[in-house]
């Protein structure tokens, strides 16, 4: 059976996403503001959770309607076909959001679908009463410009939760935006790498996963593989298709950090993941940076004055990586930093800049493409 499917991103990575999902070969892949569409089968839904790197997580869309009133988004649920989705003693729960809407109560609008759903699954299965003592279904639903959207979502945790990162450092970099940022710089192995403040390790392990072609759901479940209605048989089927896609070979990652806590929990970190032997972990400050080689790419997420340090503290940081950098035109360097005025303390104007968030907090990513990039497109 065909469906329509639904992956929200981070902003400024929907690009990004769509492009991975035209890659695995799926089908009418749309970019849209905030998300990604595809269509596909059972077979679709499993390979976009085990492979995409940059989506946070793959959403079936179950029904889409106008909702002005909250009569309307009750009758548009419960017209809905549920029960060809979730069984008599499913678990439903309910979440979701409203964005520029007549109706913007998240509360009252989860409160209406839950009532709606409830209705529908209790005509349908004869039960006054629901159990939901089975497995979990969880809906979503998104209200934007008086358009609903119902959604059941066949992750479950998101997909930034790989399963290598049980801890993070102070300020984590989530898992899909460190993969969107290697992915941009079209790393994939045959260069040096170097991230010279790792914290977790994230950026290098992801950089590794990529270099190796590495799916990155191999090591994790997915709400979807319990679905009943599902081919559980072809979650194990792409799971093994993923691991035949893999790369051998030598790879020349560097990841350095100024504080060896952080240091020993990217080592960790890179053990759980599988690529503790690809990378090569050192403590070392970036203010005195000594480049493994002539030419590479150097992607770093350095601290941001709001999150780890006096803004002050951070700008001079920026400077001293700037003078560290400044003669080594065979690097391309990839820095993504909240600070507005980052060009003028790193000492150079970026060949291409782009609008990132981490987490909540925006962020430019600055692209110096170094003399081998010169008049590259991006």
């Amino acid at each position: 059976m065909n469906f329509q499917y639904s992956v929200p991103c981070l902003f400024g990575l929907e690009g990004v996403a769509g492009d991975e999902l035209r890659r695995l070969g799926l089908e009418n892949v749309r970019v849209e503001n905030g998300r990604v569409r595809f269509s596909g089968d059972d077979r679709a839904m499993a390979k976009a959770n085990i492979c995409l790197r940059t989506g946070e997580r793959v959403l079936l869309i179950l029904a889409e309607f106008k909702a002005v009133t909250f009569e309307e988004l009750f009758q548009g649920v419960y017209q809905t076909n549920l029960e060809d989705f979730i069984p008599r003693n499913g678990a439903f729960p309910v979440k979701g959001h409203c964005l520029n809407s007549r109706l913007m109560s998240v509360p009252d609008c989860q409160a209406i679908v839950k009532k709606a759903a409830s209705k529908r699954l209790g005509e349908r299965y004869g039960l006054q009463w629901l159990p939901e003592d089975g497995d979990k279904f969880q809906l979503q639903f998104s209200i934007m410009n008086d358009h609903a959207a119902l959604y059941l979502d066949t992750t479950g945790a998101g997909l930034h939760k790989r399963g290598y990162r049980a801890v993070g450092n102070a300020a984590p970099l989530r898992e899909t935006l460190a993969a969107a940022m290697v992915l941009l710089t079209r790393y994939r192995g045959r260069e040096i790498f170097l991230d010279p403040f790792c914290g977790s390790g994230t950026i290098p392990i992801e950089a590794a996963w990529i270099a190796m072609n590495r799916a990155p759901g191999l090591q994790r479940r997915f709400a979807g593989e319990a679905f009943p209605w599902a081919d559980k048989a072809l979650w194990q089927e792409e799971k093994e298709a993923a691991r035949q896609r893999e790369y051998r070979g030598e790879y020349r990652i560097f990841a350095r950090d100024n504080d060896p806590k952080a240091v020993s929990l990217s080592m960790a970190n890179a053990r759980k993941a599988g690529v503790d032997k690809q990378i090569q972990f050192q403590d070392a400050d970036a203010t005195a940076l000594r480049l493994p080689g002539q030419e590479g790419v150097l992607v770093c997420n350095p601290p941001y004055g709001e999150r780890m340090l006096e803004r002050r503290d951070a700008q001079r940081l920026y400077e001293a990586l700037g003078r560290q950098l400044r003669n080594a035109p065979g690097w391309k360097q990839y820095i993504i930093t909240s600070e507005p005025e980052f060009e003028r303390y790193f000492g150079r104007r970026a060949d291409k800049k782009r609008k990132l968030y981490n987490g909540m907090i925006p962020c430019n990513y600055y692209m110096y493409f170094g003399d081998s990039g010169k008049g590259r497109k991006k």
